[in-house]
């Protein structure tokens, strides 16, 4: 797939992922479901949900993650908060090469254009936090968002990138 190709499934998932509304209780729920996914994958993450106001409703890490993948967790979600999109969108738009990560959002120490961080969208209110995973490479910390938002949603059509 082309750059311009990945962007508009990129866009695709944003749009079509969003939630009617979204408690502590639903971020439990999403938190765990993520958690199982993984276990099933053998893959060793850090999951967290976060809202913009910068309180944490779930937070996970599997035996063998640590402060690195928090910190990623971290600047992940400060990209989502930042641009309203999945970190994963901004890392494409970046490979365009029509400007930089700093030209954007800043320092690379407080922001990651790497996949595995995703908007939690209301409809008709906008973003309101997100959800952010560190363990595997971007792409697949990135898809395994997206099974696991599109699976809570009960979405069965999401397209899906799965390698880049």
């Amino acid at each position: 797939m082309t750059i311009e190709e990945l962007l508009k499934v990129l866009e695709m998932q944003e749009e079509i992922l969003q939630f009617s509304h979204f408690t502590n209780g639903d971020a439990w729920e999403l938190g765990n479901l993520i958690v199982v996914e993984a276990i099933r994958r053998n893959r060793p993450i850090a999951v967290s949900i976060r809202l913009n106001n910068g309180y944490t409703v779930f937070q996970y890490g599997f035996d063998g993650t640590n402060l690195y993948h928090d910190e990623m967790m971290r600047r992940k979600y400060n990209t989502v908060k930042f641009t309203e999109q999945s970190s994963m969108h901004l890392h494409m738009q970046l490979r365009l090469g029509e400007s930089t990560q700093e030209e954007i959002l800043g320092p690379q120490s407080e922001y990651a254009t790497l996949g595995g961080g995703f908007p939690i969208r209301i409809e008709e209110v906008g973003v309101i936090g997100a959800i952010v995973v560190s363990g595997q490479d971007h792409v697949s910390d990135h898809d395994l968002i997206v099974k696991c938002v599109s699976k809570y949603l009960h979405v069965d059509e999401v397209p899906r990138i799965r390698a880049i």
